[in-house]
């Protein structure tokens, strides 16, 4: 278990990579030995690093840093601090999008409870990862869903399946990618500061 120091430390960190990565679009790059060959060449993965923040800061600083540095962004965003997507304010609770925002604050207490559940190997921190990535999205379907029946009026007006298929489905091959990223840092960083 971690001081509440550092508990502290890692909230603070958690905002600050979940802000910087709201505005990061992950990309990929070609296999390094065909660099030689057709040069580097990246594509992009469709998603931002902040879902990458919000269980990078689960993975290091346990379930209580991250399910803090989530309330932290959720509570600067709907305070008119232009920190989500398309900037801030309580009009964002409208938003049939607004549950995987919500999403963030459980989805990093499980990943955080998971990571320290068992010593940190990449399978472990991989399937809290996963944990944390799969409450986010349970979070926000059931959010669209409960917007669709209270007819929220939110930035678009698409039916709910596709609603659904745009921000979860189309999302997750990259936010996996994203979190074999993040399984690989939060390995790496959890062995170099012995815990």
């Amino acid at each position: 278990m971690l001081a509440a120091s550092n508990q502290l430390l890692w909230s603070m960190i958690g905002l600050l990579l979940t802000m910087g990565g709201t505005f990061l679009e992950a990309y990929v790059t070609t296999i390094p030995w065909s660099w030689s060959h057709q040069g580097i060449h990246t594509f992009s993965l469709g998603v931002t690093y902040q879902i990458g923040g919000v269980l990078l800061v689960g993975c290091l600083g346990g379930k209580n840093a991250g399910a803090l540095s989530q309330i932290a962004y959720l509570v600067m965003g709907l305070t008119l601090l232009p920190v989500f997507a398309d900037g801030g304010g309580i009009g964002y609770v409208k938003l049939s999008q607004f549950g995987y925002l919500l999403g963030f604050i459980p989805g990093a207490w499980i990943c955080g409870f998971f990571a320290f559940k068992a010593k940190p190997r990449l399978e472990t921190i991989a399937f809290s990862c996963f944990c944390g990535l799969l409450t986010v999205h349970i979070c926000g379907i059931a959010y669209l869903i409960l917007s669709y029946i209270l007819h929220w009026k939110g930035t678009e007006t698409l039916p709910l399946v596709q609603a659904i298929l745009r921000y979860s489905w189309f999302a997750l091959p990259g936010q996996l990618a994203v979190i074999c990223a993040v399984t690989v840092i939060a390995f790496i960083l959890r062995h170099l500061i012995f815990y």
